[in-house]
This record gives C-alpha cells, structure tokens and sequence, in this order.
C-alpha cells in the first residue's frame, strides 16, 4: 500500500465500513497488507491530509477513553461517491497489480449492483487468461518446463498455481454473481 493510490482507496473503503480515529484507521491498515508493505504514519497522515483538502473525509473531535480527546475521521458523501467510483471503475494498475487488486477486491462489496462487481471480476479474469510470465525469450513468454534455473522454473510454477486458483475463484464469484439479483 505504498503507493498514493493503494492507500487512498483503502482509507476511504475502511472510512466507509464506520468513522475511525487515525491509529484505528493505521491499524486497520496494517491487518489489511502491514506485513508485506507497512504503512508509516509520514505516508498515512498526509494521504489523509489530501482526502480531507479534496472533501472526501472529514475530522471532528470526540472524546477519548481517558481525558485525551481523539480525531475521528468519517467519509464525506463525495468520499462515499468517489470511493464508488474508484471500485466501478477501477484503473489498469489496479486490475493488473496483485496488491493492489486485493486492495480493491476489500471493498466491491460496497458495490450494490452485482453487475457492477462482475464487471470488475471479468476485467481481472481477463488479465489472468492473457499469456504472461516473468522471463520472457524471443518476445514470448518462458514456460516453467522449459525453464532451466530451478529458482526461476520454481517461480513460475507458484505463480502459475496462485493464478490457476484465483481464475478459478473469479469463475465461480462470477458465476454466483449472474444468479443475484440486483439490490434496490
């Protein structure tokens, strides 16, 4: 979640779940992807700053456990609009990037129109089925069979794995998806 636009969305989805007081919100964060990519209070703090200056997160004041009073942060209606936005329409990175399309994938839900989510779900499904791997020869893609480094030919065969269980994932949300009806 490093990146502004992982963070961002991620903000708003869990701002839009019920307020929170930024260490709730950071750790929130943490549960969500901190072991992989720990989010510091000089990336959260000013991302929240840029949310607030845009209108879609506000702050008030509340009172703390003890005698501290905390700022709680709530998702503004154009917060609610623009994280709808971002999840109906989300960017290439965001379908292409694994990170970032779990990022994503938290808060379809929020969706109400389960086509909305499928669409969503076959733009991914899409970018699984296309031909890809990460080592490349005569501009097409290395086959782990064919691969002779057994680190390399390992990498392979676990992302070919992790892919073939995600495609299968998505075909079958996607098929639970055309036998709901949409919400009012």
């Amino acid at each position: 979640m490093a990146s502004g636009g992982d963070l961002s969305l991620t903000i708003l989805g869990f701002l839009h779940e019920r307020p929170m007081h930024g260490y709730e919100l950071k750790a929130r964060l943490a549960g969500l992807s901190g072991h992989l990519r720990p989010v510091s209070d000089g990336a959260l703090y000013p991302a929240i700053a840029r949310l607030e200056g845009k209108g879609l997160v506000e702050r008030h004041e509340e009172a703390g456990a003890a005698a501290a009073r905390r700022q709680v942060l709530t998702i503004t209606s154009a917060g609610r609009e623009e994280l709808l936005r971002r999840l109906r329409e989300p960017a290439d990175l965001d379908i292409s990037d694994q990170g970032r399309f779990f990022a994503l994938l938290t808060f379809l839900s929020a969706l109400p129109d389960p086509a909305d989510q499928a669409a969503v779900l076959r733009r991914r499904l899409a970018f699984l089925e296309a031909p890809a791997s990460f080592f490349y020869e005569g501009g097409r893609p290395v086959r782990a069979r064919d691969e002779p480094d057994p680190y390399r030919r390992g990498m392979l065969v676990v992302a070919r794995a992790a892919s073939h269980a995600e495609q299968d994932w998505l075909r079958q949300r996607l098929d639970e998806l055309s036998a709901t009806p949409p919400r009012p």
